[in-house]
């Protein structure tokens, strides 16, 4: 809040009032260019208080109190008026953070100088206008000459029309919600406040001035007149404004001392004065109403600006300021611009998050947009006002819609340069297998499947592909298509040719293997037919081996029978005889 606060003051305080409407010397009224840009850079609640009434009575004195100085606005302390036009003085305010005090002093009335009531009634018209407190400053009592002062009251409904149509005239009644409040400061007052023998106070005093006369239906015109003029500035005090507040104020010092005003300290004034200058200033600093339309509406300082160049052009123009043409005007004017506003709003705060995009899923892109449109209609709902029917509200849904499509495109962008990006990086070795045909050959699309499934799963896994990861993906694989299906014919025509070349070799590998077995087949018969041969031969063979083993044995057995006959001869000594012979 301090922070703000800083900020309010750097901008709205001023060292010294400015002049706002500037009055000529062939009573032209202009708004002075410097004042209303420092009027219209106040984005602050304010509280706006002008002061009217005859010049020479004081009213730049009070308004310097309520500046909380001493000199500012200028005091006369001759029978010239020194102020001309209307000055403008914005300090923060004391008692509201936050909130801007505009302090507007205006010319002098009845300058026998000038000798134009029509210029003071303009002026008059213009303090009432801009105020949101109206403070009429006069000297002695509230007395038929003090009316007779504030005659201008009497001629607001001639001088400012409420609406602009001409066949009905404005109710008076009509106005008490559209203009300030009304306080009343008699100076150098010396009654004693009583009626009746009763003290009263000074509201009661006010109230009591106000009090119209009642006609006792006269036939005398002169004197229905009288009444009628007595009358009729009372009633447009009582219906004009909304409230009513009333301060009198004793003599601030001695005559002589007077035309040093400015200079003197508190101690060396009235102490009445003092405390009645005090008293009005903290009424008006705690209760001084802020400057707001109908309903609520707070006017801000640019706002209040673009009414015053409206005001002041009807002025010029010789027309009657219309405050509903004005309000109508100011209203389309703020809320074309709280449109542009929220619409740059909008943008600024999605493209603080575009460097994050793309966003994972189409939610969460809403949810992003979402929270940046209700920051944009909260800037378009704190400028617009009486925007009708909702016009300029549809209007910013619709820019703020085409603004989300902008977005939304940038988001589908981003999305698809990541993913592609993605995928070029992941394909380089399909793409590589691809250039050097690689997957031309048997089996190659089974093996182009497998680096697709491999590509494909490492993709799903990537976070950040954002919500058109599936799309830029199908593209990808579509574009494709045609490559993978040469790899499939191929392969297929491949594997075709091999297996016709496996089924030849097959063939005539069947067909060794049947000469083979035929040809074992011939060489079986004739093994069998040998091995029957041998089986025969054997056969014989075995009988001539028994035969030969009978021979050998009956050989064996001669052989024996000779030994043993040989062993007994031995015996016999056949063999010495042998020997001997």
């Amino acid at each position: 809040m301090l922070n703000s606060q800083r900020k309010m003051s750097a901008r709205a305080l001023m060292s010294e009032p400015v002049c706002l409407i500037e009055n000529d010397k062939t009573n032209q009224l202009s708004i002075n260019k410097e004042a209303l840009q420092i009027l219209t850079s106040i984005t602050e609640p304010m509280v706006v208080v002008a002061i009217v009434g005859k010049y020479r009575t004081g009213k730049s004195y009070l308004m310097n109190n309520l500046a909380g100085c001493k000199t500012g606005f200028p005091l006369g302390a001759t029978i010239q008026s020194k102020t001309k036009g209307i000055w403008m003085w914005c300090v923060p305010h004391p008692n509201k953070v936050g909130h801007v005090l505009v302090l507007l002093d205006t010319e002098g009335l009845g300058d026998v100088e000038k000798g134009n009531s029509k210029n003071d009634a303009w002026l008059f018209c213009l303090a009432v206008l801009l105020s949101s407190n109206l403070v009429f400053n006069s000297v002695g009592t509230i007395d038929q000459r003090a009316m007779e002062d504030l005659h201008y009251v009497t001629q607001l409904t001639e001088l400012i029309r409420k609406q602009p149509s001409k066949k009905k005239e404005d109710d008076p009644s009509d106005y008490n919600m559209t203009f300030a409040s009304f306080t009343w400061c008699v100076r150098d007052f010396t009654l004693e406040l009583q009626h009746d023998g009763k003290k009263i106070t000074e509201d009661e005093y006010l109230m009591i001035s106000l009090k119209c006369k009642e006609d006792p239906e006269s036939q005398d015109p002169d004197h229905k007149k009288k009444i009628e003029d007595y009358n009729l500035p009372r009633r447009c005090i009582l219906q004009y404004f909304h409230s009513h507040k009333c301060f009198t104020f004793a003599t601030p010092a001695s005559s002589g001392k007077l035309k040093n005003l400015e200079n003197l300290m508190n101690h060396e004034l009235d102490e009445d004065f003092v405390a009645q200058s005090k008293r009005f200033c903290d009424y008006i600093f705690s209760s001084g109403s802020v400057k707001s339309f109908p309903g609520g509406i707070v006017i801000n300082g640019r706002v209040l600006g673009h009414l015053l160049g409206e005001y002041v052009e009807a002025i010029k123009s010789g027309s009657v300021p219309c405050i509903e043409n004005a309000v109508v005007a100011l209203a389309e004017s703020e809320n074309t611009q709280a449109v542009k506003d929220a619409v740059t709003k909008y943008e600024a705060e999605m493209n603080k998050h575009v460097r994050t995009f793309p966003t994972r899923t189409d939610l969460d892109f809403f949810k992003l947009h979402s929270e940046c449109e209700k920051i944009a209609m909260d800037v378009f709902l704190a400028r617009s006002f009486m925007d009708k029917d909702k016009k300029h509200q549809h209007v910013l849904k619709e820019k703020l819609d085409c603004a989300k499509e902008r977005f939304s495109k940038m988001n589908e962008d981003a999305s698809i340069r990541f993913s592609k990006k993605l995928l070029d990086e992941l394909g380089q070795t399909l793409k590589k297998n691809i250039s050097e045909n690689y997957y031309l050959k048997p089996g190659g699309h089974k093996m182009f499947l497998e680096e697709k499934m491999k590509i494909m799963e490492t993709y799903d896994r990537k976070p950040g592909r954002g919500i058109k990861a599936l799309e830029v993906k199908l593209r990808f694989f579509e574009e494709l298509k045609d490559i993978e299906n040469t790899i499939r014919t191929t392969d297929i025509s491949l594997t075709e040719k091999d297996q016709e070349i496996a089924a030849e070799k097959a063939r005539a590998e069947l067909e060794k293997q049947k000469a083979r077995a035929e040809a074992a087949e011939v060489e079986n018969k004739k093994l069998e037919k040998r091995l029957e041969e041998d089986k025969k031969n054997s056969e014989q063979n075995q009988i001539t081996l028994r035969n030969i083993h009978g021979h050998v044995a009956h050989l064996n057995a001669e052989n024996q029978s000779l030994r043993d006959e040989i062993k007994r001869l031995h015996h016999r000594g056949f063999w010495d005889n042998v020997l001997r012979k």
